[in-house]
């Protein structure tokens, strides 16, 4: 479980998860668990246990303690099958190879303990900030929205290709459909396009992905938006693994403003890299007990993965329908409160069985209204430039 803290420095506390072990390893983990600049999502030793937690936690520094004396490359490669938060490496004793072949790896920074508390922060913060940093010199930083609902028939779907369609035609933006239903995704039925390529097509393709190659397997609907729909064949959903899942969601990152990724009902190995990845989860709920018992038991799920709440935005679908139960009811069951009401609405079947989103062919309907403000809403807002401090050079003790 993860352990919070006030921040008495006014920063937001690092999400940091500890894998690994050695000498030294349990009395920092103590002190990191207990400072008031670290949200201390968990910790383990064995990495494979740590899988849930590394995909879903959204983190911001993997801490890792190894015992070994040069470059733990197998290990490395098994934090990175989960996530792609900055790594520092712990480690005791005499490690200067260790020191020398961190500098050409996939490593932040190399520690040697004991060290102060306060130092081995300001070694996380400063790879987060250096991480940050990188991802804004690569460019185009988009949005990642992951629609989901752990029951079928919530319309999770018509959600998803609409709220896409509007970010559209209401924000502006440059924005990709990712249909991650890989057994029996329907997206592309629902937009009314019949597409020549799959995201199986796409991961199958020899050679390395880049925007190029993304947008020569996207199929594009008149309104402006692409689409990566699901495989054709439930077969073929096995080989979208994780790893190419996540290299696909860093290259749309590049490419697209927004990513709306819409999901099937299952908490399985393309869902977590998803989770790892999203900034926006979109949790449909409707006004029905089977549904709202598996809202609260995703939540819990949620949680346990040390998924951010604050990123966590409940969806009431059908929110107007007379079925005696009320949305105070929800809210009250999940202890979150809603924080869109999606009207029912006739347009949306007609729009369903058309193949045409609601939010363009019917713009007048309440549906179409409610999605267009969810839409303006969604995408975080410029910042203002900020002042660029130094950073102090990290002292050990």
């Amino acid at each position: 479980m993860m352990t919070s803290h006030d921040n008495t420095n006014d920063r937001p506390a690092l999400r940091v998860y500890m894998t690994g072990g050695c000498d030294g390893s349990e009395t920092l983990r103590a002190a990191l668990a207990s400072h008031p600049d670290v949200e201390f999502v968990g910790a383990s030793e064995e990495i494979k246990d740590a899988a849930a937690a590394l995909a879903g936690g959204h983190l911001q520094v993997v801490l890792h303690a190894t015992r070994a004396s040069s470059l733990p490359a197998d290990e490395l490669a098994s934090i990175r099958e989960h996530t792609r938060a900055p790594i520092v490496l712990v480690a005791s004793g005499e490690a200067s190879r260790l020191l020398d072949e961190a500098l050409d790896a996939d490593v932040s920074d190399v520690l040697l303990l004991p060290q102060l508390a306060d130092n081995v922060v300001f070694a996380l913060r400063k790879a987060a900030h250096t991480a940050r940093r990188s991802d804004g010199v690569r460019g185009r930083q988009g949005t990642i929205i992951t629609v989901f609902s752990p029951k079928g028939g919530t319309g999770k779907t018509v959600m998803a290709t609409n709220l896409a369609a509007a970010l559209v035609r209401v924000a502006g933006k440059k924005t990709l459909l990712l249909d991650l239903d890989l057994q029996f995704g329907d997206a592309a039925i629902m937009l009314g396009v019949e597409p020549e390529k799959t995201i199986f097509d796409l991961v199958v393709a020899p050679g390395e992905l880049d925007s190029e190659k993304l947008s020569g397997y996207t199929t594009h609907h008149p309104c402006g938006l692409e689409i990566l729909p699901a495989p054709l064949r439930p077969e073929d959903a096995e080989l979208v693994t994780e790893a190419k899942l996540a290299r696909l969601l860093e290259v749309a990152r590049e490419s697209y403003d927004a990513i709306v990724v819409d999901t099937s009902p299952f908490f399985h190995g393309p869902m977590l890299a998803t989770l790892d990845r999203t900034d926006e989860l979109f949790l449909l709920c409707g006004l029905d007990v089977p549904t709202l018992k598996n809202v609260k038991l995703a939540l819990q799920t949620l949680e346990m993965l040390s998924f951010p709440r604050d990123r966590i935005r409940i969806v009431l679908n059908r929110a107007n329908s007379k079925v005696g139960m009320k949305p105070s009811e929800v809210e009250d069951a999940l202890g979150m409160k809603i924080r869109h009401h999606i009207p029912s609405d006739r347009a949306v079947p007609f729009g369903v069985n058309k193949g045409k989103p609601v939010v363009l062919y019917d713009e007048d309907s309440d549906f179409a209204r409610a999605l267009r403000e969810l839409a303006k809403g969604v995408l975080p807002k410029p910042e203002a430039p900020k002042k660029r401090s130094l950073l102090r050079p990290l002292a050990r003790t």
